[in-house]
């Protein structure tokens, strides 16, 4: 098995790297008759492109969507929707100094372990640039399910330890950092500046909102709608941790006041997360990921090289300081492409 196909009915078969000519993909399953266009898609491509933002990397990509095929007449026909989008901007130089050695908090090493050959040049299939096929095939989903009266609402909850207030999920999408919060911004912008000025990065956190999703999704044992999400998340490269409702709170809860009490017109709180069971309860789906600080780092690291000769690297070329908000576009995508494949699943049985 590859692990380059994600989903079951609905799914999206990816391929290409950072600093290759391009990075593109299929989606098969896709039901016809879905307006579907390349501006369309370009609309969450353009929110994930990089050059944009201070965390954001120096690189310049237009990250423009070609369409291959599997649309017709500005629908989609059934049919095997692939595409593809040029790389147009990619320095392999600024990576030959490195080429032998394994940069700590990459997977250098992994992918030597592994394949025994590997691409140096920006991390070639491990690269978040991998990222962009995911959007694309996140946003056909995206259109496939308004059709079914669902949509989703991503933004940051943190950076660097630093949290906002949700006061404006809905908002968030035109702010800097996709923030639900206004008077968040100064902060979050002057630590970033002050982990640049330190040849340093940063993490984060991303709340994901599910909206209008109908109870009855997901299997009860082994494809549980929350452990689907979650397997969805924790395959995006920056991401280490997920949680789900009250996530890791509820490990200090008690019973009492972590349940969600029942009354007529529906539950009284929503600590599970609109899952109980592995099934979608009819309330808001909340899904957090906590995403690592970028391991590109100017700092001199420790290392060793490929032949186990230990050696110091600081990491130049051009790297964000945050994957956030880059991130962002990209865990709500891989969100719509799980609840897609979840919706034609029950649409089966």
């Amino acid at each position: 098995m590859s692990g380059n196909t994600f989903g079951k009915i609905f799914s999206l078969t990816t391929y290409g790297e950072s600093h290759g000519p391009g990075l593109g993909g299929v989606i098969d399953g896709c039901p016809a008759g879905i307006a579907l266009t390349e501006d369309i898609i370009q609309l969450e491509l353009d929110r994930r492109k990089p050059g944009q933002g201070i965390a954001a990397t120096a690189r310049k990509e237009a990250d423009k969507v070609k369409l291959l095929s599997g649309i017709f007449e500005g629908r989609t026909t059934g049919t095997p929707i692939g595409f593809h989008i040029e790389n147009t901007d990619h320095r392999s130089k600024d990576y030959s100094k490195i080429m032998d050695v394994y940069r700590p908090g990459h997977a250098d090493l992994t992918y030597d372990a592994k394949y025994g050959v590997r691409d140096y040049r920006g991390g070639g299939r491990s690269s978040g640039r991998e990222t962009v096929s995911r959007v694309v095939g996140g946003a056909v989903a995206q259109e496939f399910l308004k059709s079914s009266g669902i949509s989703c609402q991503a933004y940051t909850v943190a950076i660097g330890g630093i949290n906002a207030k949700v006061t404006d999920a809905e908002g968030a999408v035109n702010r800097p950092f996709f923030s639900p919060d206004d008077s968040i911004i100064p902060e979050w912008e002057s630590k970033i500046k002050k982990v640049r000025s330190d040849g340093d990065t940063l993490g984060g956190v991303v709340e994901i909102c599910l909206n209008g999703v109908p109870a009855g999704l997901g299997e009860p044992v082994f494809d549980k709608l929350d452990a689907r999400l979650a397997y969805a998340l924790m395959g995006v490269g920056a991401v280490k941790g997920v949680e789900i409702g009250s996530g890791f709170a509820a490990s200090a809860a008690t019973g009492s006041t972590n349940n969600d009490f029942m009354q007529q017109g529906g539950f009284k709180s929503n600590n599970a997360g609109g899952i109980l069971g592995g099934i979608s309860s009819g309330q808001q789906i909340i899904v957090r990921a906590h995403v690592k600080p970028i391991p590109s780092i100017a700092k001199e690291q420790q290392t060793v090289d490929k032949n186990g000769r230990e050696v110091a690297i600081s990491i130049g070329g051009r790297h964000d300081i945050c994957a956030i908000p880059r991130i962002v576009p990209v865990l709500k995508a891989m969100a719509m492409l799980s609840l897609a494949d979840f919706v034609l699943l029950q649409r089966r049985m």
